[in-house]
This record gives structure tokens, C-alpha cells and sequence, in this order.
């Protein structure tokens, strides 16, 4: 079955926000990476290593691409500071456990690494549901699975407050339906 019609729109117009955030010749992290690792592939001619995770993702090593299926629950089976840069893109609005996968993420990176996330945010919701369940043009499951929706407060107190990241960065895109952020593990 193809995906709906504004999906792979939504995915390259989040993509182009974060790419000019990832430093050159780093070791990235894409948590829930997705079934084919899109984002890892398209950073792929800029970065050291790449390593994706997902529960639907059929694992590969291609180049300097690796991915591993999992779910993503409480844990990471990665060494403590192992990656300059952790993406979340879409991903922390379905997480179940969101406290404990954003204090492994703040593990696994290095000291001064960056985790770059998007979510969607408290006003999109409506939007969403509409365009999931009855214009069909996002995918029902995706908007049945979002945990939670967030706003600038919102995010600040999940990963500064409650996990310990400095250097909050935040920004409203795509008319304040997403939010993108950036923060840093203290060194």
C-alpha cells in the first residue's frame, strides 16, 4: 500500500530544517529512523557514521549506514557517549516511555553532543486528525499513535527540567504546526 499523498512532503520539509544542524564528519544517532532510513541515507555523504533505530526497519549496513531493529521502550544498546548528534525527527510524540528514552539519548551521546528533535505541536492536532480522517491525505495510524502533542514550555520541561540538556533552542515551523529543537548535553 503507498503511503498518503502528504506524507513524503512532510517528511522532506522536516528533513531540510535539520540537515544544516548536523556538524560535518559526526557520528549520528537517528532514533526511530523509519523503515528505510531516509534521513540517514540523505546525510550520508556528510557525516563519519550513521546508525538508525526502529521497530520497522529492516536492518542493513550500506557504507557507513548501519541500522538496527528495535522497540523503542527504556533502553538503547549503545555505549555511554557514543554519538556527536541524536535526531528524533517525528518520533518523540510516540514514544511511550518519553523521560527514560530522552535519559538514554542523553547518555549515549558525548559530552557537548546535540540532539535534534521535531514534534508536533499542541495546535496541529486538529489539523492532523482532520487531514488523517477525513481528507485520508496522512496516515490514519500515524495520528492514532501520537502520545502527546507539545509546546515550546512543554519541551523545555521534559528535556531541560526532567533530563538535564542546556542550551534550549526552539523554534515554531510549518505555521506553528511543528516545533524544532535543539539542545546539548552538558560537558
Amino acid at each position: 500500500m503507498s503511503e498518503p499523498f502528504l506524507e513524503p512532503i512532510l517528511r522532506y520539509l522536516r528533513l531540510q530544517r535539520v540537515i544544516s544542524h548536523i556538524p560535518k564528519n559526526s557520528v549520528v544517532l537517528d532514533v526511530g529512523c523509519g523503515s528505510s532510513a531516509t534521513f540517514l541515507k540523505s546525510i550520508s555523504p556528510r557525516i563519519k557514521q550513521g546508525f538508525g533505530v526502529d521497530f520497522k526497519v529492516k536492518e542493513f549496513h550500506l557504507d557507513n549506514i548501519q541500522t538496527k531493529q528495535l522497540m523503542l521502550e527504556t533502553h538503547l544498546p549503545f555505549k555511554d557517549e557514543s554519538f556527536d548528534v541524536v535526531t528524533m525527527l517525528a518520533v518523540l510524540e510516540h514514544i511511550e516511555h518519553e523521560k527514560e528514552i530522552l535519559k538514554e539519548i542523553y547518555r549515549v551521546l558525548v559530552p557537548k553532543g546535540k540532539l535534534i528533535l521535531t514534534v508536533p505541536s499542541v495546535w496541529s492536532q486538529p489539523i492532523l486528525e482532520f487531514l488523517a480522517y477525513r481528507l485520508k491525505i496522512v496516515s490514519k495510524a500515524e495520528i492514532q499513535d501520537h502520545k502527546r502533542y507539545y509546546n515550546r514550555e512543554k519541551l523545555r520541561k521534559v528535556l531541560v527540567n526532567l533530563t538535564g540538556f542546556q542550551e534550549f533552542h526552539h523554534q515554531y515551523f510549518q505555521f506553528w504546526m511543528n516545533n524544532f529543537c535543539t539542545v546539548i548535553k552538558k560537558d
